[in-house]
């Protein structure tokens, strides 16, 4: 929902540095690898550990490699790559996952009331594991429609909205606003629904 209208934006802001991080010999696969082996460590440091905003600053610098690496793919002609778009997707995928364990971690371990946070641990949990669940069904049913034939690139939550509610949620439960985390989890477990939904039935409309 968000890629589109910011797509060209962005684009034309990144191009330049894509440029130069093409010239130095880093290659699209490169920074698609560090990026998210950078999201993975940091994810794994900072959120089991409970700091929440420093943690979110240093993720989402990682992930927004996932800008570049796409640009420097288009510049350097290896637009279609298929071993390219497998890589990025994989890890993008455990990304996602890594991302989600380390607050289950951290939610396991946690000395916190629901008084105070809305949901006690067990529950927080709870929301994790649905959350992961329905981010992979989301991409399930994208890559089954498209094995079938069928365009299935729609949803009102693709991953950078999902990243954003989650990230938004974290970083200012790190701020002490106890409220942001539960909010977004549920937040988040109604729009991956909603876009679980949304790619079904254009899967049945198309079949």
């Amino acid at each position: 929902m968000l890629r589109v209208p910011l797509k060209d934006g962005v684009t034309r802001l990144i191009t330049p540095l894509a440029r130069f991080l093409l010239r130095a010999g880093i290659s699209p696969n490169a920074m698609t690898v560090a990026g998210a082996i950078g999201t993975w460590l940091s994810a794994l440091y900072f959120f089991p550990r409970g700091y929440f905003f420093v943690g979110t600053l240093v993720v989402t610098i990682f992930l927004l490699s996932d800008l570049f690496d796409g640009t420097m793919a288009r510049l350097d002609g290896s637009k279609g790559s298929r071993f390219g778009a497998l890589l990025d997707s994989t890890l993008d995928r455990i990304s996602d996952s890594l991302i989600i364990f380390a607050l289950i971690i951290w939610a396991e371990s946690a000395n916190f009331n629901a008084e105070e946070n809305f949901f006690d641990s067990g529950q927080t949990v709870a929301l994790l594991l649905i959350a992961l669940l329905s981010g992979f069904l989301i991409s399930y049913v994208r890559a089954k429609a498209e094995g079938l034939g069928i365009s299935c690139d729609v949803g009102i939550a693709e991953r950078p909205e999902r990243l954003i509610v989650l990230l938004v949620g974290t970083g200012f439960y790190g701020l002490g606003v106890m409220s942001a985390l539960p909010v977004a989890l549920l937040l988040l477990l109604c729009i991956n629904v909603m876009t679980v939904i949304q790619r079904v039935v254009v899967v049945y409309r198309a079949s």
